[in-house]
């Protein structure tokens, strides 16, 4: 098996003399969609930016692999309502960038007639899909998305997630979310990690949604979200992908 392009080793984070992650271990692979799901106040975010190297661990080490190319999504970016920006000049900050370039990644994240429009008169659909393409301009191993559909609507999140699995498709990046949505994201990922603070359970959704400490912490109203994954992976093509994640790592 090739060597995972991050890995996390027993890693402990403190903030403000406060410990938000504890005793950490945790990796991603090649081309696998990873989902982080958890409580408020659990290390989500903390947990990926300790990925991308934004927070040092207080004990623990962090592995990436050497070059790796990490894109980013974060969960939302304040503009100036009065400042003019196009989604073009927008993507080539701080430095310009061919308007093919742009093209490319506004296809790749489905709103490919964007590139003209101002940024501030985006609906919140389209200004996410405007954060994924800049993330996608760096062609990144990774993708690692914070919250990105924090604000859109059920459908809207849904058609994100699918567009994720696309992007996956496309790019053969791996993917990894932190996201509160779970009705969905669960038939959106190979392997979804329960955290707490610690990693309370970890694999396949399906045996996560199973597992009593993550029924502990989100209740057992989760019949909704493994019928969700269940419909749309028996029509899904990739089927035997995910089958084949199918346990804990």
């Amino acid at each position: 098996m090739n060597s995972p392009l991050i890995s996390l080793d027993n890693i402990s984070i403190r903030v403000d003399g406060r410990t938000i992650l504890k005793n950490v271990n945790a990796s991603v692979s090649e081309n696998e969609i990873v989902t982080i799901v958890g409580p408020n106040g659990s290390g989500k975010s903390t947990l990926l930016r300790a990925m991308i190297g934004a927070v040092s661990p207080a004990e623990g080490t962090v592995h990436r692999a050497p070059g790796l190319r990490i894109g980013y999504v974060p969960q939302k970016l304040a503009l100036d309502a009065a400042l003019p920006l196009t989604v073009q000049r927008f993507l080539g900050l701080p430095k310009r960038i061919p308007a093919r370039d742009a093209i490319n990644a506004l296809d790749l994240a489905g709103v490919p007639d964007l590139r003209n429009r101002q940024m501030t008169k985006l609906s919140g659909g389209q200004f996410q899909r405007v954060l994924l393409a800049r993330a996608l301009l760096e062609k990144p191993q990774i993708l690692l998305l914070d919250e990105a559909t924090q604000g859109l609507d059920q459908p809207g999140a849904a058609a994100f997630y699918q567009r994720i699995e696309q992007v996956r498709h496309d790019m053969g990046c791996a993917v990894v979310m932190v996201s509160h949505d779970l009705h969905v994201v669960m038939a959106a990922s190979d392997r979804v990690l329960c955290l707490n603070g610690h990693i309370c359970c970890e694999g396949s959704p399906r045996t996560v949604a199973d597992a009593p400490e993550y029924r502990a912490l989100f209740g057992s109203g989760t019949k909704g979200t493994m019928a969700l994954y269940q419909h749309q992976h028996s029509h899904s093509h990739d089927h035997d992908h995910h089958h084949a994640q199918d346990k804990t790592h």
